[in-house]
C-alpha cells in the first residue's frame, strides 16, 4: 500500500476547479451569450493614492467620449456609460464573439478628504483618468520636534 501524504487545501482546489468550470460554461454557453448581450460587465480599475490627490484610472477600450457619464452625488463617485458594437453584422457570420458590449456603472464611496468640487477627468486611449484632489485640511502636516536640553 502506498503511503499518500495528506493535504489539507485538495478540498479546496477541488472546489475551486469545479466553480471555475462552472462559470466558465456559464459565460461561454447560451446563457451567457444573453447575459453579455444585457450589457451585464463593468471596467476594470486602478486606485491608488498620493500625497495631493487619490487617482482612478478605469480601462474603457471602445468606448466613446460621448457614451461615458462622471458625476458625484453625496460622496459617491459614479462612473456610468455603454461600449457600443461598431457594426450589426449578424449572428451566424460570426466565428467566434468574446469582446463583451452594453452598458455599465460602477459606484466609488468616495472618503470625507476628497475636494469633489476640483475633481479632473482626461480620457486619452481607452483610459479614463479621475484626479481626486484631497482637501488642505486632509493632507498629513509635518510637526517639527524640538529638543531641549
Amino acid at each position: 500500500m502506498a503511503i499518500v501524504k495528506f493535504d489539507p487545501f485538495k478540498e479546496l482546489y477541488s472546489m475551486r476547479s469545479q466553480m471555475d468550470r462552472l462559470f466558465d460554461s456559464l459565460l461561454r454557453g447560451e446563457e451567457g451569450e444573453q447575459l453579455m448581450g444585457k450589457g451585464l460587465w463593468a471596467p476594470a480599475v486602478d486606485i491608488y493614492e498620493t500625497e495631493d490627490e487619490i487617482v482612478l484610472k478605469a480601462e474603457l477600450p471602445g468606448v466613446d467620449k460621448n457614451d461615458l457619464e462622471v458625476k458625484v452625488e453625496n460622496n459617491t463617485l459614479i462612473l456610468k456609460g455603454e461600449k457600443k458594437q461598431e457594426t450589426e453584422i449578424k449572428k451566424e457570420n460570426y466565428h467566434r464573439a468574446e469582446r463583451i458590449y452594453g452598458q455599465f456603472q460602477r459606484i466609488f464611496t468616495l472618503p470625507n478628504t476628497v475636494d469633489t468640487d476640483k475633481i479632473k477627468a482626461t480620457f486619452k486611449s481607452g483610459i479614463l483618468t479621475l484626479s481626486l484632489p484631497k482637501k488642505k485640511e486632509a493632507k498629513p502636516k509635518q510637526i517639527t520636534v524640538k529638543v531641549e536640553e
